[in-house]
């Protein structure tokens, strides 16, 4: 496979795990997940992760996953090569796991004392990674070994911080975030 193919999958395949958090701020506000509670003097989670911003997430990786599947026949054709049309339950492994993991990652920045919004290199920029593709390869397992191979993996795991350093970097410059990271 050329680099630029596995680029190119590799974004595509990633596209209904990268939207999720995006829309979940746009959705966002409501009923936090963790009722308000504390684990010692911490919040559990904290007033950033919602039930509606989770679900509303969740929905626009799944319906961006619909999405690409119907236009897939003509991008691949327009490419030259293929790009992966999406199962139901691939799809919902990528949001939902996007999503999965911004909520642990939030966990983790809670247990280590960091507020909402303070940096947590590495973390930041793989926390929907990390669980969105083993979720993905627990639920759509065929699937994901046709489409994640290890070229693919490391292209994501490369690209992942990259983009998400850059879209972050713009979106501050732009004024519609409070953090550049």
């Amino acid at each position: 496979m050329a680099i630029l193919e596995t680029v190119v999958i590799a974004f595509w395949a990633m596209l209904p795990a990268y939207v999720p958090n995006n829309a979940a701020v746009l959705a966002g506000g409501g009923r936090p997940i963790d009722g308000g509670r504390t684990w010692g003097d911490r919040r559990v989670l904290g007033d950033g992760k919602t039930w509606r911003g989770t679900a509303m997430g969740t929905l626009a990786g799944v319906a961006l996953a619909a999405v690409l599947t119907v236009i897939e026949p003509t991008v691949s054709d327009a490419l030259g090569f293929a790009v992966p049309s999406f199962e139901p339950l691939a799809a919902l492994g990528l949001a939902g796991g996007a999503m999965l993991g911004d909520i642990l990652a939030s966990f983790l920045k809670r247990r280590s004392g960091r507020q909402r919004g303070a940096m947590f290199p590495g973390l930041d920029q793989l926390d929907f990674v990390v669980v969105s593709l083993p979720l993905t390869a627990l639920l759509a397992t065929e699937w994901f070994q046709t489409w994640f191979t290890l070229e693919v993996i490391l292209v994501v795991v490369v690209l992942t911080p990259i983009l998400h350093v850059t879209t972050n970097v713009i979106a501050y410059k732009l004024g519609l975030k409070n953090e550049p990271w």
